[in-house]
């Protein structure tokens, strides 16, 4: 039986293993990463955020093209399958395969594929097709990112029934679909299939879409996708689940019931422990599959570490690349180390969400005095230019200091706007203030002068 010996291993190699183990060799350390599929990329670049935002792109373009009255001159509205888009999302992930696999080669890192399981706090056991190998190390870096929650009651082998991972398998376009689970994910392939002609129930077990966000935000988006054609039922509970030849019959626990061509399952997430034997090194998941870390992303065993989905929140590809960065910064003892903790949400509806810091219900339960400007995209020269008039930012300010405590943003390029204001609101003391968009010059026209009008439409707010 082969065994190695390595300062660093790594379980997992999507965005929170490969920021570990770039780091840690760049730091001197000889680093094995472990990967149990045979390419690497991770959910991130397989199953969940290249193929969804690359579907999202393509549909888009035919959204654009089916509603511009400017290519009614070049022909008819058209209508495309979703296998034919998700065309141009295999190209992005071969390309991302690719590139991330030279990463790796180029920084002598060894890529091992197999299954991994702990044999004590110092021994991995990899399982793949050259056999069994044991690699000794003195650290090791979980992971090993997370796969849908499939409840045992839902039969996911019936050729009508998919989980946001096998969706992307599907070999025709439905009709009709109903999506369970209104998140991130729920609510980003309601967008997708909308945007293809696909009449959408989106069912979501809580009150309102997407709590977490900004009110304003949230009942945006729910006017849009219903504007889309999307009937979204809140508060409302599966019974069961049927499938037959012709398709899926939904029971609610409400009484009611909902037939449709293909159902979606997109209610929740659980980490990949299982099958790492934990219980060796005396350490326990939850009922979720996820571990519990320190601020340095220490488990309870103290030369074992644990990234990425594996760990829950926030379950974003890029602060997981920053979170795995981090564990091996605690390792190496470098000077980058950081909690992450300051990270903008993006949301790749149609139109895309994104938001960081406070919102207004944050602050009016902490009794916070402050103020809101706002700018809607409609009055911006860009937007009107580009066609993409539908959105709004929003700054929230402290009234008397004027500290910037919350930016939100609905529209096209949200996810890229929102970087102007996170880059303030990370400077100190009077850096960080509704000051500096009134009294920087933005380009013009650009989406990014939605900060000046937001900031002026605040200050006019303060009496």
């Amino acid at each position: 039986m082969p065994e190695h010996h390595y300062d660093v291993v790594v379980i997992g190699a999507g965005p929170s293993g490969e920021g570990a183990a770039m780091n840690a060799t760049k730091n001197g350390k000889r680093v094995a990463i472990v990967e149990d599929k045979t390419t690497v990329g991770g959910n991130c670049t397989h199953w969940g955020t290249i193929p969804s935002k690359a579907l999202r792109h393509s549909v888009k373009q035919i959204i654009t093209f089916n509603t511009n009255q400017m290519f009614r001159d070049i022909g008819e509205p058209r209508w495309f399958s979703f296998p034919r888009v998700l065309q141009n999302a295999q190209k992005v992930i071969g390309t991302q395969v690719k590139q991330r696999t030279q990463f790796y080669s180029r920084n002598r890192i060894d890529l091992i594929n197999g299954s991994a399981s702990f044999v004590d706090a110092n021994q991995l056991e990899v399982r793949g097709s050259k056999g069994v190998e044991i690699l000794h190390f003195k650290q090791a870096i979980i992971a090993s990112g997370s796969r849908p929650y499939l409840p045992p009651d839902l039969n996911f082998r019936h050729h009508r029934i998919y989980n946001s991972d096998t969706v992307l398998s599907l070999s025709h376009t439905p009709r009709t679909l109903i999506i369970y689970g209104a998140g991130v994910i729920g609510s980003e392939y309601a967008s997708i299939f909308a945007g293809l002609g696909v009449k959408v129930d989106l069912i979501n077990p809580g009150s309102r879409l997407l709590q977490f966000l900004d009110d304003d935000i949230s009942d945006a988006l729910s006017y849009h996708l219903r504007n889309n054609g999307v009937l979204v039922r809140h508060n409302e509970e599966y019974e069961s689940v049927d499938g037959d030849d012709s398709g899926v019959v939904l029971s609610l626990k409400s009484g009611k019931k909902i037939r449709a061509d293909a159902f979606l399952w997109c209610n929740g997430r659980t980490g990949n422990t299982d099958k790492l034997a934990l219980e060796n090194i005396g350490l326990q998941a939850n009922s979720r599959g996820q571990l519990a870390v320190d601020d340095h992303y220490r488990t309870e065993v103290e030369n074992i570490y644990a990234v990425g989905d594996v760990i829950g929140w926030p379950s974003l590809a890029s602060a997981a690349y920053d979170q795995g960065r981090s564990a091996s910064s605690d390792i190496v003892q470098d000077d980058y180390f950081r909690f992450v903790s300051d990270v903008p949400t993006g949301i790749y509806t149609i139109p895309e969400i994104s938001s960081v810091g406070k919102t207004e219900r944050e602050l009016t339960e902490a009794k916070v005095p402050y103020e809101l400007g706002q700018a809607f995209f409609k009055d911006l020269a860009r937007a009107q230019i580009t066609g993409e008039a539908v959105g709004m930012l929003k700054i929230l300010f402290h009234r008397e200091t004027r500290e910037i405590l919350g930016i939100h943003c609905f529209g096209d390029q949200a996810a890229e706007i929102i970087h102007i204001g996170q880059a303030i609101m990370n400077q100190k003391g009077e850096a960080n203030s509704l000051n500096y968009f009134i009294n920087t010059t933005f380009n013009y026209p650009t989406m990014a002068e939605a900060y000046r009008v937001a900031a002026l439409n605040g200050l006019n707010r303060i009496f």
